[in-house]
């Protein structure tokens, strides 16, 4: 199938941008059948926290393998069975998941799937970005969290309405295998000569499967020292946001004395001032990256200060909706100089990296809290979390120039590789 780079662009972008959709629909479900699945094992509330952690001991190893399948197999086909897998791996556990132990096992495939998943989707987002030659990362990442909170809402009215955990997760995994689809049908094809047909460099490398990309992808190897600063840029903003989604609610509730009702649409408001903050800043030029990480660690710091010392729910909402704001930008922005900064043929094992350490950050930011909450109460916690704001805006204007430097002299073909970067300039 022949596409011209007119034609082929917008569709890695859309593709891109239905991925994310699929990666939020599914994360909307699973934060809504929570209480439905404790009910369905019978299982205790401690041991449903424990049961939990599998997700990530699921998902940190994929992420950090997966990278090289990207590398190996393309954005294309890769992202395409990982999207299939994490919408199977959701009914596997609404149908299978009778016990704790039932429920540790599909836990550990959930965070697997959705390990690949993210690499996988991350990757394409970045091929498309520079295929489309403008921004796709940051507006992606705005529909998945849209998504969110149209599925995790939708999820909760089906429940109400007598819906089973089976019957959500079986529309997540309908919706999961045609984005799949999509994928499959809408990115481009890599013709015999390396190239996808008809298309422009950037796009040709967005949909880049096997042939052509054994030599390149075993000859390239990924700077690991620029990744890894950004990595901790990324911890530090994951870590930050998910303390939010995890104990905003909790804060509402306990601190101000807001009741269940009103308590658990805090992180929904939360998601939703992401979202929105994603698709407005979306248009924002590369060349204002670091302006955008600092005013978003500043929001963040400043967000979360002020739900710290909030003693009306009103002044609490202000406070979350400027730590959104300002969390949104962190991790797109990081993701976007990564990808900028990254070879094509490298571009997974970079991706999966970055992704790797900025993960742990999502995985102990919600420790992080609770373990200053039993020390100083939650709202010492929500100080301790401006402090690891503050120490991300601190960080920014001292990490990005060193990664910037070293980026500039490792991501340059070598010699080797130079005249095949040169012949396939237009």
């Amino acid at each position: 199938m022949n596409r011209s780079p007119v034609s082929a662009a917008p569709n890695v972008s859309l593709a891109s941008y239905m991925s994310f959709a699929a990666f939020g629909i599914f994360w909307g479900t699973w934060g809504a059948s929570i209480p439905g699945l404790r009910a369905q094992t019978g299982i205790s509330d401690g041991q449903l926290g424990m049961a939990l952690l599998f997700i990530g001991a699921g998902a940190l190893p994929a992420m950090l393998l997966v990278g090289r399948v990207v590398d190996r197999l393309g954005v294309r086909l890769t992202a395409a069975a990982a999207l299939t897998a994490q919408g199977v791996s959701g009914l596997v556990i609404a149908v299978g998941a009778m016990d704790f132990t039932t429920l540790c096992l599909g836990l550990l495939l959930v965070g697997a799937a959705s390990g690949a998943a993210d690499v996988a989707i991350n990757a394409a987002a970045g091929a498309a970005e520079q295929a489309a030659a403008r921004p796709v990362i940051t507006r992606s990442h705005g529909m998945f969290s849209a998504f969110v909170v149209v599925s995790s809402l939708g999820t909760g009215l089906s429940a109400t309405l007598g819906a089973t955990v089976v019957f959500s997760f079986a529309v997540v995994g309908v919706a999961s295998v045609l984005v799949a689809l999509f994928l499959l049908l809408a990115l481009p094809l890599q013709s015999p000569s390396g190239a996808a047909a008809g298309a422009g460099p950037g796009v040709r490398e967005a949909g880049a499967e096997l042939k052509d990309r054994d030599s390149n992808s075993a000859g390239a190897t990924v700077a690991v020292l620029p990744v890894l600063l950004l990595g901790a840029l990324g911890a530090l903003a994951f870590a930050g946001e998910n303390a939010h989604q995890s104990w905003s609610a909790v804060f509402f509730e306990d601190e101000l004395r807001t009741g269940p009702g009103l308590s658990s649409t805090a992180p929904a408001v939360f998601a939703t001032v992401v979202a929105i903050t994603r698709f407005s800043v979306g248009a924002v030029r590369a060349t204002q990256a670091r302006g955008v990480l600092i005013i978003g660690a500043a929001g963040a710091t400043l967000g979360a200060a002020i739900l710290a010392i909030a003693t009306t729910t009103s002044i609490a909402w202000i406070g979350l909706a400027v730590s959104a704001a300002g969390t949104a930008v962190l991790y797109p922005t990081l993701l976007g100089m990564l990808s900028r900064s990254t070879r094509e043929e490298a571009r997974g094992r970079a991706t999966s990296l970055l992704a790797t350490v900025s993960y742990l950050g999502f995985l102990l930011g919600p420790a992080y809290v609770g373990l200053w909450s039993e020390a100083a109460g939650l709202r010492g916690a929500m100080l301790a979390v401006a402090g690891l704001c503050a120490a991300l805006l601190a960080l920014t204007p001292v990490l990005l120039p060193i990664f910037q430097r070293l980026s500039a002299s490792t991501s340059i073909p070598s010699s080797g590789n130079q005249e095949e970067s040169i012949k396939r300039r237009p």
